[in-house]
């Protein structure tokens, strides 16, 4: 298995560069940091060459903040990697994960015993999500395939094919890189996940998101709170329509 690690790091968050360092003495791959592209230096012209509204369905409800299609890009540049470095697979993780000890070794030791080309293998930080059936199991781990994809980039094993084909889908995208991801139709990749939960998200010890937001009035987050809801029920929907068919 030819794979290596890409961490990706905003520059300007040195707050994270010692996070960066223990990362690379942690993961057991060829680590590579990943300069990611920072959406307050992006101009109109450069969001409007990637970013359009409404290119796919369900409509997107939310119009993006140039630091999430900074976030976007950033992601599709470590695709890139693994597709120009040749490799069988790359291990894509965000600036503020902490892996959990023997049992994120374990996990990935069985993803990438397990991965396919067209594979894209989540580590998600959350325990309520990505539940589903188990299709690999291993000394205190197992992937399964989730019925529905939970949200979230902080670590990812992509493989090959799949990142060339992300690559191809996300040209031009319309909404975040995570919910993206959940288009299952859209990406073409066999989405699996790791259970149990081997990884934290520690940017709350690292200074905070890099990802800014500004806060709201109480009636546009209630708004904001209902459109939401209502795109993940057409997500859903269109999800089942779209589900992966099981032998």
């Amino acid at each position: 298995m030819n794979a290596e690690a890409f961490i990706i790091h905003l520059q300007r968050a040195e707050g994270r560069r010692p996070q960066v360092e223990a990362l690379k003495a942690m993961l057991p791959l060829t680590v590579n940091v990943i300069d990611a592209v920072d959406g307050l230096k992006l101009s109109e012209s450069d969001i409007g060459a990637v970013y359009r509204r409404n290119v796919h369905r369900p409509r997107y409800p939310f119009e993006l903040r140039a630091a999430e299609v900074g976030c976007f890009l950033s992601h599709r540049k470590a695709w890139q990697e693994i597709v120009d470095r040749g490799l069988d697979a790359g291990l894509i993780v965000e600036d503020d994960v902490q892996p959990e000890g023997e049992g994120f070794r374990e996990a990935l030791t069985m993803a990438l015993k397990t991965i396919k080309p067209g594979d894209y293998i989540r580590f998600p930080y959350r325990s309520h999500t990505d539940k589903g059936r188990e299709v690999a199991g291993w000394t205190g781990a197992m992937l399964v395939e989730p019925d529905h994809v939970g949200l979230g980039m902080q670590m990812q094993l992509v493989g090959r094919d799949a990142a060339a084909e992300l690559l191809k889908a996300t040209e031009i995208f319309d909404r975040p890189v995570d919910t993206t991801i959940q288009m299952r139709w859209l990406t073409k990749a066999r989405i699996l996940s790791v259970s149990p939960v081997c990884i934290r998200q520690i940017d709350h010890l690292l200074g905070g998101t890099v990802v800014q937001k500004k806060s709201k009035p109480l009636g546009e987050v209630i708004s904001r709170e209902i459109k939401r809801a209502a795109y993940r029920l057409s997500l859903r929907a269109v999800s089942y329509r779209n589900r992966p068919r099981r032998a």
